[in-house]
């Protein structure tokens, strides 16, 4: 019996169907995430940071950049939009949770940094401009 009958036969709720191929536009939008990430990686690195992940995967979400600079843990949301007024709108409380929920799998997952002082920072990238970073862009109390 071939692979997708036995699949089927085991779900047939579930029938395996074969994945639609990606969106072009979708492509081009993370394209262009990636690139804005690897920007501000490069910020990062030129200001000092020590960048110990990027795009950090968790069941609730994915952390951009996760970097350390003296003895603090960075949290870092990368927004790339076409200005910086647009990209900081885009760092919404919904998507500020979401950040915030996330960085609790990574410090479960990295018990010796659970003591270490943190922040969630924001690198906005728009095109044609130098990346602006901002500190303590939100924080976890409110």
């Amino acid at each position: 019996m071939p692979m997708a009958e036995r699949l089927s036969a085991r779900h047939p709720r579930h029938p395996r169907r074969p994945r639609a191929a990606p969106q072009p536009k979708r492509q081009v939008a993370l394209r262009f995430g990636i690139s804005a990430e690897s920007r501000a990686a490069l910020l990062l690195l030129a200001k000092g940071y020590r960048i110990l992940a990027r795009r950090y995967k968790t069941p609730v979400g994915e952390i951009d950049i996760v970097a350390r600079r003296r003895g603090t843990l960075i949290f870092v949301e990368v927004k790339a939009r076409d200005n910086f007024d647009a990209a900081a709108e885009a760092v919404t409380p919904r998507q500020q949770a979401r950040i915030i929920h996330a960085a609790q799998y990574w410090l479960a997952a990295h018990a010796d940094a659970a003591e270490t002082p943190m922040r969630f920072d924001a690198v906005l990238v728009a095109p044609g401009k130098l990346p602006r970073h901002l500190t303590n862009a939100f924080d976890a109390t409110d």
